[in-house]
């Protein structure tokens, strides 16, 4: 049954794997056995990461890229290519929200910044569908592959301020359920795609917006708890299992689904 949930002899490609849950991400794949490319706009993080796996035994290399160029996404699929070989996975981690994506309460909600609003949602929808593109006819060629999008709690429910974010991950999982369908039509079951739904994890996008500078909630961040039947934020390593899991073959049967991973944000009616 452990063989089942081994990444050994397995090479992952990670968008955004640069950023906190990334490196949360690259650490899980690595500990369960896996290679992993480390894909990110900051090749000082990335190169820094991937030194520090292969220190301590692991395989790692740093694969530097924007997720919106096809150019640079093409350069870093042959670099994957080149160093292991192969590719058996991608998780599409790069994504996130921007100010300019942030609709404060002082603002007339029809005097929103619409230009932010539209480039979170592409950096969300086109960050998660370009990867796809150029990573996939390889995961295809290796013979079995499987794709682990980042979805949101922000595409279940209302989250207030952040329409851009909101409108991206909800298109994100419309995506992951359209493209499982037609990978499995035309690949059988040897191409998956699944979603991986955080809760609320404390990153450097939010953690002004959810925290104040002496580490208290600010009045954000106090709702989440509230909302959240946990109370408290997720930590990072708490995403791990999930993940290797739909990328194991423990989840070979799994395509089109979306794990929550949240404290039991998603479920509870706040009452």
């Amino acid at each position: 049954m452990t063989d089942q949930f081994s990444l050994q002899d397995k090479a992952i490609v990670v968008t955004g794997g640069t950023g906190i849950l990334g490196d949360a991400f690259i650490n899980g794949i690595v500990g369960a056995g896996g290679a992993v490319g480390i894909l990110g706009r900051n090749a000082e993080v990335a190169e820094a990461r991937a030194a520090a796996i292969r220190d301590r035994g692991g395989r790692a290399v740093a694969l530097v890229a924007d997720v919106l160029n096809m150019d640079q996404l093409r350069a870093a699929r042959q670099r994957m290519l080149d160093t292991f070989g192969r590719l058996d996975g991608l998780v599409n981690g790069a994504g996130g929200n921007a100010p300019d994506g942030v609709l404060d309460a002082a603002t007339d909600v029809f005097d929103m910044d619409l230009e932010g609003m539209q480039r979170v949602m592409d950096l969300n929808l086109w960050g998660t569908i370009r990867p796809t593109q150029v990573f996939g006819p390889a995961l295809a060629e290796s013979g079995g592959g499987s794709i682990v999008n980042i979805s949101s709690m922000n595409s279940k429910r209302a989250i207030t301020k952040v329409l851009g974010y909101n409108m991206g991950k909800a298109a994100v999982d419309c995506y992951n359920q359209w493209f499982a369908v037609e990978m499995a039509n035309r690949h059988g079951d040897k191409l998956r795609m699944n979603a991986l739904a955080p809760g609320f994890f404390l990153t450097e996008q939010n953690r002004n917006l959810l925290t104040t500078p002496d580490g208290g909630f600010t009045p954000r961040g106090e709702l989440v708890i509230r909302q959240t039947p946990f109370k408290r934020f997720g930590h990072p390593d708490e995403l791990q299992g999930a993940l290797i899991w739909l990328l194991s073959d423990a989840s070979r049967f799994v395509t089109g689904s979306m794990i929550c991973v949240d404290g039991g944000f998603s479920i509870f009616g706040g009452v």
